[in-house]
């Protein structure tokens, strides 16, 4: 399975130490230069610095079409742009991306998007999580991950909690 991801999925799985679930669920992660930078360019002492430069299950790819990426920094950013081109190019299976704008553009490619949210159900459905709740509120307390009532109310219910 060839799996693109987007920095937010990284940053926020990492500040609640449960990065983990990319690597159990997916083997391997790749991610653009773009977003390599990103991640490399946050304070040296924050996890996702340390973490995106040593873990070999997460591997920076370059994106061969530059005017292509070019085109969609209209609508997203370098790291939103770069990942959707680098999905479309590797032909992915999955693009790990949170941010709505991002998919409804990946939707154009024909590129499946997953967002944290359905990371972690996937992960409790697999068995790698007892509960998504604990997660999910880590998330909002310490990453401040944004999540309506009524989202995550669905979110546990489907997970089942």
């Amino acid at each position: 399975m060839i799996v693109v991801s987007n920095a937010s999925p990284i940053t926020n799985l990492n500040v609640v130490g449960r990065q983990d679930l990319l690597h159990q669920l997916y083997h391997q992660v790749y991610i653009p230069e773009a977003v390599f930078r990103e991640l490399s360019a946050m304070d040296s002492h924050r996890l996702e610095a340390i973490a995106v430069q040593t873990i070999g299950w997460i591997e920076a790819k370059p994106v061969d079409n530059r005017s292509l990426v070019e085109s969609l920094l209209l609508e997203l950013d370098l790291g939103e742009a770069e990942a959707i081109i680098l999905a479309s190019e590797t032909k992915a299976d999955l693009l790990l991306l949170d941010e709505r704008r991002g998919r409804k553009v990946a939707s154009r490619f024909n590129i499946r998007c997953i967002g944290l949210l359905g990371i972690l159900i996937d992960a409790k459905r697999k068995g790698l999580l007892d509960a998504v709740k604990p997660i999910l509120d880590d998330m909002i307390a310490k990453a401040g991950f944004w999540v309506g009532s009524r989202l995550y109310a669905r979110v546990l219910q489907d997970a089942g909690e």
